[in-house]
């Protein structure tokens, strides 16, 4: 029997609703709102598409968003300042810096001037301490922590289960290694992270009852590579030459969809299914950050 899709936009739609809700409770209470900041140097056309998604999505939620848009030529003292600034701005309680930055700006500066308590991404060093150290009181990466809610709310806990992670970027494989692996809803996984240089990687993945691809490379995951009946995670979104569509290209997963389908028991499509979660968690974490800063659950 074919594999289950697991819908990241239906899922999303679902989390976003909730998100709404909450915003509506929140402005009830207390006559304020969370405040979504999101800074962009540079003209790049797909990271404007991005972060303009991501103001529109707030709108819908209820979230006050605000977006900066600075020269590519801005020195860095100067975005620096900018993100300063929203530190210190009461109505601001997630901040998100557009990766990648011009040259002359030094990214990892940029991160670490970032307040953790409003590092809505999750990449600052002491949420990425805080994360895998097992803590609960964290902002997490949103990407992973979608993940972690696409399996909770399609009844695939991974409680007790399997999961290989294949993939060790600092974005998510790392970090959805240790969510998996923090005791409570969404942990108490027993997690291997396979990668690159993992010798025999199918006799690996083989093993995984619950199984998430992060590489970034399409065709990674085949269907002998599938133990019958896990559940797969497909992360990945890459383009491939297509020339019999208008655009000349089409967007694919890191895993073989159509012949793993046959195998697994669940499978996340691409495009639609991590995608949507990602901008969704953004969100959420939004939510979380204003009730830890105002005390208001």
């Amino acid at each position: 029997m074919p594999a289950q899709l697991i819908s990241g936009r239906e899922i999303s739609a679902t989390i976003r609703d909730e998100i709404k809700e909450r915003v509506d409770g929140l402005r009830e209470r207390t006559g304020r709102v969370p405040g979504l900041a999101t800074v962009l140097v540079g003209e790049d056309p797909a990271s404007q598409l991005y972060v303009g998604m991501k103001g529109k999505a707030a709108k819908a939620a209820g979230i006050h968003s605000e977006q900066i848009i600075l020269p590519a030529d801005t020195p860095e003292d100067e975005v620096l300042g900018v993100v300063e600034g929203l530190n210190a701005n009461p109505d601001i309680h997630g901040i998100l810096v557009q990766l990648p930055l011009p040259d002359q700006i030094d990214d990892q500066k940029v991160l670490l001037a970032i307040d953790p308590k409003k590092d809505v991404d999750g990449f600052h060093p002491v949420n990425v301490g805080k994360l895998s150290t097992g803590s609960r009181d964290v902002l997490a990466p949103c990407t992973p922590w979608g993940v972690v809610q696409m399996l909770l709310r399609t009844g695939n806990d991974p409680r007790g289960q399997h999961v290989v992670v294949v993939g060790r970027s600092n974005i998510v494989g790392r970090p959805m290694a240790s969510l998996l692996l923090r005791r409570g809803e969404g942990g108490d996984a027993t997690v291997t992270v396979a990668h690159s240089r993992t010798p025999d990687l199918g006799a690996v993945t083989r093993t995984a009852d619950i199984l998430i691809v992060a590489v970034g490379r399409p065709g990674t995951v085949t269907a002998d590579m599938v133990k019958p009946g896990a559940v797969v995670i497909d992360v990945g979104t890459n383009r491939v030459d297509a020339p019999e569509r208008e655009r000349g290209y089409r967007v694919v997963g890191d895993v073989d969809f159509e012949a793993v389908s046959e195998v697994a028991s669940w499978i996340t499509p691409v495009p639609g299914g991590v995608g949507p979660m990602t901008i969704t968690m953004l969100l959420s974490n939004t939510v979380d950050a204003f009730e830890a800063a105002e005390g208001t659950p």
